[in-house]
């Protein structure tokens, strides 16, 4: 068995691990909270709602009719109400500790918690924010003003109005550029050109590259949509505009020996591609790629300004600072010798249409001559 094999069944038995215990925590406390004379009742409930939520999540996401939305909607809220009544019960029991109250109280108080911070979460995911910022490159002969939007996850939760919302926001920045690095859709149900029309308003080149979600819904049938529309699609493709060089990458993990659980179907790599490629490192040069890996490939051809989503920065807390162990960029503007890369948050979600810690960015990047 390789490693790669070995090291994807011990994460998995690691979940599952993780899933039973969380399980058996969640009785055992609803159990003594309520006053309940056997605990079977409440494990047989949340075996089951955890089968519904992570069942559901996978079942419904690229189906279209009204019920499996329905279905999928509910299973994705409930996955984020779980880890936020999850947390609120760890903490009212340490709060226990101090301030001794009768079990039901507890209990009703975590419920409270865990709903308070739920519909902050699903509001706060809502409130798309433009993050405005400076990146100096060398041998650019003049400043541009470049929009990154990413991971907007049309789908479930997003469609046609949260776009043109986006799309106004883009505009009334008169920019140059516009890169959307991946993820522009999340599943099938609103896969149409009417959901796209939002996008022949742009007032600039719009360029983009394929992310991983784009795969499972289609990434054929969205490129050719994107298309019709006048959108720039790249695949493994670089092209000179004006003033820089522009590469656009498929999804793809970094090298032969990456391991990555969202996998791509792409035979090539990042080290791959970027080897062949024929980048003049006297121009100034930007790449798109939905996932910030690969960073020492693209360093290696010279490249300037590395542009990526994918990671949510998290999403929900605590995922957020878990997310900053799993990915050596997981949010904002970094600096690898000499390559800059900038990872958005994202302007939409994945599963739990929620975002407690982070937020729905799009980015306004200001290229500026280095001087």
């Amino acid at each position: 068995m390789k490693m790669k094999q070995l090291i994807q069944i011990l994460i998995m038995l690691a979940f599952l691990a993780f899933v039973v215990g969380i399980n058996v925590y969640l009785a055992k406390r609803f159990s003594f909270y309520f006053s309940s004379e056997s605990t079977v009742p409440y494990y047989f409930l949340f075996a089951g709602l955890t089968v519904f939520l992570i069942g559901g999540l996978i079942a419904f996401s690229n189906t279209i009719g009204m019920l499996s939305n329905i279905l999928y909607s509910i299973a994705a809220v409930g996955m984020g109400f779980i880890l936020y009544l999850i947390l609120s019960l760890v903490l009212v029991d340490i709060l226990n500790l101090f301030i001794k109250l009768p079990p039901s109280a507890i209990g009703i108080t975590a419920i409270l918690m865990a709903v308070m911070v739920s519909v902050y979460g699903l509001f706060n995911a809502r409130n798309l924010q433009t993050i405005e910022m400076d990146v100096a490159i060398p041998g650019l002969k003049k400043e541009m003003r470049a929009m990154h939007l990413t991971d907007i996850h049309i789908g479930h939760w997003h469609g046609k109005k949260y776009l043109q919302q986006i799309v106004d926001e883009t505009n009334k920045h008169h920019v140059d550029v516009i890169f959307i690095t991946g993820d522009l859709f999340d599943g099938k149900i609103r896969l149409n050109d009417e959901n796209l029309e939002p996008l022949k308003q742009l007032t600039a080149p719009v360029y983009f590259v394929e992310g991983n979600h784009d795969g499972y819904t289609g990434a054929s049938n969205i490129k050719a949509r994107l298309r019709r529309i006048g959108v720039h699609v790249l695949e493994n493709q670089l092209v000179k505009l004006e003033d820089f060089q522009l590469i656009g990458l498929n999804h793809m993990l970094a090298d032969e020996n990456a391991l990555d659980m969202h996998g791509s179907g792409e035979h090539a790599t990042i080290r791959s591609v970027m080897a062949d490629m024929e980048i003049d490192r006297t121009t100034p040069s930007i790449l798109l790629h939905h996932s910030p890996d690969g960073m020492k490939y693209v360093n290696e051809k010279g490249i300037d300004l590395y542009l990526a989503g994918h990671t949510h920065a998290g999403q929900l807390f605590p995922i957020n600072y878990l997310n900053d162990l799993l990915f050596a960029y997981n949010k904002g503007l970094h600096n690898y010798n000499g390559t800059q890369i900038y990872v958005s948050h994202g302007a939409g979600t994945f599963g739990p249409p929620m975002r407690v810690g982070t937020r729905s960015e799009i980015t306004l990047i200001k290229l500026i001559p280095k001087e």
